[in-house]
């Protein structure tokens, strides 16, 4: 057997791949799923698994991770509304890849939050993502399908608000790849003070 295969599966075994989000409340996620345009090529993000990113940290040993938690849990911040609201695709090339929907002009307390997460990764010891950090909810994905084929969807539900949501926690999540999808797993909640 191939030593650095070995390694290799060894880390995957002993570590977990783990992101911290924002939940959104079921009524929310609803409608979110009832936008759904039903075109193909288009995979929509099962309600259950809807969820605004505050920073995805990938495969993350046992160490780190235990540090990760304990850093996490001692964040402070204050409960805040927030709206959801504007369609809009990430593309690659011109051909849509994510659908999502964002957070309005956001919110100075979301930033924060962000900030303190990305803080909390670094202290573990973790690398966070640099790339500017754009908060949005994935509503799809998309796999060969061109622009004209969404172009009236997204004009559509541009300005397409589903409301407040009111963020008095954060989790960290654990996610198992799946032929059938991802499996997210609750592994610790922050809870505003």
């Amino acid at each position: 057997m191939d030593v650095r295969r070995w390694a290799l599966d060894v880390f995957f075994l002993m570590s977990k791949r783990l992101f911290v989000a924002i939940d959104l409340p079921e009524s929310t996620r609803q409608l979110l799923a009832d936008l759904d345009p039903r075109v193909r090529g288009v995979r929509w993000t099962e309600p259950a698994q809807m969820h605004l990113t505050l920073s995805f940290l990938g495969d993350v040993p046992d160490e780190p991770d235990s540090a990760l938690r304990e850093k996490l849990g001692v964040i402070e911040f204050g409960a805040f509304f927030l709206s959801i609201v504007g369609v809009g695709a990430f593309s690659a090339k011109g051909a849509p890849k994510i659908i999502w929907i964002g957070v309005g002009k956001a919110h100075p307390h979301l930033f924060q939050i962000h900030k303190r997460v990305q803080e909390a990764a670094l202290a573990a010891g973790l690398d966070p993502e640099l790339r500017p950090w754009h908060p949005h909810i994935t509503l799809a994905r998309c796999r060969d399908v061109s622009a004209q084929s969404l172009r009236k969807f997204l004009q559509s539900n541009a300005e397409f608000d589903a409301g407040l949501i009111h963020v008095a926690d954060f989790h960290l999540y654990s996610s198992k790849l799946t032929p059938a999808g991802p499996i997210h797993t609750r592994e610790l909640t922050a809870s505003a003070r």
